[in-house]
């Protein structure tokens, strides 16, 4: 008799999609805005992941070539949109799993007039391995990941050995990975695991990088500085072969 399919997947994610309903506002905006925004992703065996031979092509996604900067975990999308607005030479690529996130960005790039922005509602690690060409990326943005903190969920944490790997193949050779973090034992880990990657090497010296001022003051910050916790910045170049 044969097995059944699969329809989860074989490792942890970095996430718990919870099912929340969205508002009046945000259903429309996913229903007008999608057409536009939103990039169809064929699934693999859970209904966010990415179906290996999925890949895009940015050239084509965009209509012109330009640099690529894709943010994993765009929440609401405050920094990405703010980004794509005040840069419109280069192309933009928003990662999240949650809908209702998905669509506040769409609506609010589409205020603000941001066309060279795009979504994906996927699992960042498989839109890295499968949906991207390799080296395609200019720079990858990882802003207040969840810190996943308590010790028996530190597992579930994005930023490991094998999401190096799938990094550093989309990055350019020129390419720049950008993480902050407010979580101190997170952001140690994530500068042990970019240090130990031979994919990648510091782009800053001493114990951390000065703040991307590329990235807008999103309520993550603002939340962990009320609290009192130090911001965190990293900056990984490519590894010279």
């Amino acid at each position: 008799m044969p097995s059944e399919p699969r329809t989860f997947r074989d490792r942890p994610v970095s996430f718990v999609r919870r099912s929340g309903r969205m508002s009046e506002a945000q259903e429309r905006a996913w229903t007008e805005l999608a057409p536009a925004y939103l990039i169809e992703v064929p699934r693999g065996v859970a209904a966010t992941s990415v179906a290996q031979g999925a890949q895009v092509e940015p050239a084509a996604v965009y209509g012109r070539v330009a640099p690529l900067i894709v943010e994993i975990g765009s929440g609401q999308g405050h920094a990405i949109v703010h980004a794509a607005s005040g840069r419109p030479g280069d192309d933009f690529l928003a990662v999240e799993v949650f809908r209702a996130g998905l669509a506040r960005t769409m609506r609010d790039a589409d205020r603000t007039g941001a066309r060279n922005l795009r979504l994906v509602e996927a699992n960042a690690p498989e839109v890295l391995e499968h949906l991207l060409p390799a080296a395609s990326v200019s720079e990858l943005w990882v802003f207040f990941p969840d810190p996943w903190h308590k010790k028996k969920h530190t597992k579930r944490r994005l930023v490991t050995a094998d999401f190096a790997r799938l990094a550093a193949r989309a990055l350019r050779p020129d390419g720049m990975l950008r993480l902050a973090t407010d979580w101190e034992d997170y952001a140690q880990q994530m500068r042990a695991v970019l240090d130990a990657a031979p994919e990648f090497e510091r782009a800053f010296d001493g114990e951390w990088a000065p703040r991307f001022d590329g990235r807008v003051l999103t309520a993550f910050e603002r939340k962990g500085e009320r609290a009192g916790r130090a911001i965190r910045d990293l900056a990984y170049r490519p590894a010279t072969p």
